[in-house]
């Protein structure tokens, strides 16, 4: 007996792409194949063929909704051949009835190079809202909610690029979306880059039209939570106060002696029309880094603070120096193996500061090797942040930008997560959600990226745990900006 599934099949006009996966969807016993053709070369290689633009379009998953005639849709879309388990539609089946879920998706194995290795993804939760969330290359739909969104939504757009995205937006609203932790298929992976080069596509120029088309599909499902927060919502920041000095550069630091000294004499030797200080956290260094901060001791800018806890991570570091009484009026952040572009950065940040009414500010960086070559043109500046709607679209971009600047007051109100990973994204979400955030376009930092960068290149396991966090962490904050909603 036949599965009451219809798979449909990336396509691109390479046909021994397609024929291995072909045998084992066939071996999987599904009721119909179907190619989604999207060569534009005008061949029609299979009866059961439909020829589309893009695979993620919205006119591609109209054409799916529209075309299937079975309970369950499988969408493959790698146009790399698949090799699918003989009972994995089968089980995803099962499960998808068994938990009536919309969507299902599964672990995988990938093969990198010729090496298969095992792919595990995360469970999907309501701040799962990256446009890049991991499904995997498999997704089985049910079918008659996949009309039913494409009826009422998906019909009256016409993304190139953010159709699927819209699609388990909208899906995710209503009904469930299943995780099997099961190794149900093998993909191959063609892109082996490390995740340290990865984590800037969606600041890419060239992937500016995706960035907008994602950013109206995430906005309008932010409408329909209302989870929006208006521009008449924020506050005024809070600023007042004494302060010893005007700014403090905040730089936490463990084992980083090949860099640490870059780092202060950048810091150090700013200059400014205001009193300022530097404040390293020196997270018990055992590499000979707290012996090369001790050379700059003379320096009466320089806080040296060792702190008594042994379990602190970044986050937890930056709570130990907004607490000390030392920390000035604005706490600029620095990292340990970064510098900073000039002996002006801090004065433009503060003056920036008080130009606007900002809980936050936020520049744009450059990227070097750890001699300070420069590795590309590009300035990261995150152009996708807009005045208007910067704060709601910062639910689904993965970073805001660097150097983060914060007013001292507003950072001493909110405990600082006590990790090593997303806990400024966690702080930038909080105060956008109350504060103006000011961005500073021109590159005012050079970023490092060596072997010792903590993102450089991390395994599955890492990134997942790194990606699941920055999730829960949307989660918490889309809650927090529903109920702020209701309030008003």
């Amino acid at each position: 007996m036949k599965l009451p599934v219809t798979c449909y099949i990336a396509y691109n006009g390479v046909d021994e792409n397609v024929i291995s996966t072909i045998v084992s969807l066939q071996m999987a016993n599904v009721e119909r194949i179907v190619l989604l053709n999207t060569s534009n070369d005008g061949r029609i290689p299979s009866p059961d063929c439909i020829t589309t633009d893009y695979i993620h379009s919205s006119h591609t998953i109209k054409l799916i909704a529209d075309d299937c005639k079975t309970p369950y849709a499988l969408v493959y879309s790698k146009y790399t051949p698949l090799d699918i388990n003989s009972h994995a539609v089968l089980r995803m089946l099962q499960v998808a009835m068994d938990t009536q879920a919309a969507m299902t998706y599964s672990d995988y194995y990938r093969v990198c190079a010729g090496v298969r290795q095992q792919h595990p993804v995360i469970d999907y939760q309501q701040g799962s809202l990256r446009d890049d969330f991991d499904f995997g290359s498999i997704i089985l739909y049910s079918t008659m909610v996949l009309k039913a969104v494409v009826e009422n939504e998906i019909a009256q757009t016409h993304y190139q690029y953010a159709g699927s995205y819209a699609t388990r937006l909208a899906i995710s609203r209503n009904f469930n979306i299943t995780h099997l932790s099961e190794y149900l298929y093998t993909e191959i992976e063609e892109d082996l880059r490390s995740s340290g080069a990865k984590q800037f596509d969606y600041v890419n120029p060239r992937n500016r039209d995706v960035q907008i088309e994602m950013e109206d599909a995430c906005t309008y499902h932010l409408k329909q939570l209302d989870a929006l927060v208006p521009d008449k919502a924020l506050q005024n920041s809070p600023v007042t106060g004494c302060y010893d000095c005007e700014a403090s550069v905040i730089i936490p630091v463990f084992n980083r002696i090949r860099t640490i000294k870059d780092a202060l004499n950048s810091a150090l030797n700013q200059k400014t029309d205001f009193k300022y200080n530097v404040i390293v956290v020196d997270n018990h260094s055992t590499d000979g880094t707290t012996e090369a901060i001790k050379e700059f001791a003379n320096n009466e800018r320089l806080v040296h603070i060792i702190p008594q806890e042994t379990d602190l991570g970044i986050g937890g570091c930056w709570q130990r120096a907004i607490e000390d009484e030392r920390c000035g009026r604005y706490a600029v952040q620095l990292d340990s193996d970064d510098v900073y572009s000039s002996e002006n950065t801090l004065q433009q940040i503060v003056d920036y500061f008080q130009q606007g009414n900002y809980g936050m500010v936020i520049g744009s960086y450059d990227l070097t090797d750890i001699n300070l070559n420069p590795l590309s043109d590009n300035i990261i500046d995150h152009r996708e942040w807009s005045d208007n709607n910067g704060r709601n679209n910062a639910l689904r971009i993965n970073g805001l930008g660097a150097p983060r600047a914060f007013v001292t007051a507003i950072l001493r109100e909110i405990c600082v997560p006590n990790v090593s990973y997303g806990e400024d994204y966690a702080l930038a979400l909080r105060i956008s959600r109350k504060y103006r955030i000011g961005r500073i376009y021109s590159s005012l930092y050079h970023c490092r990226r060596w072997d010792g960068n903590t993102d450089a290149a991390l395994p599955i396991e890492k990134i997942n745990r790194n990606n699941y966090y920055k999730d829960q962490i949307r989660t918490i904050e889309l809650k927090a900006r529903i109920a702020q909603n209701k309030v008003k």
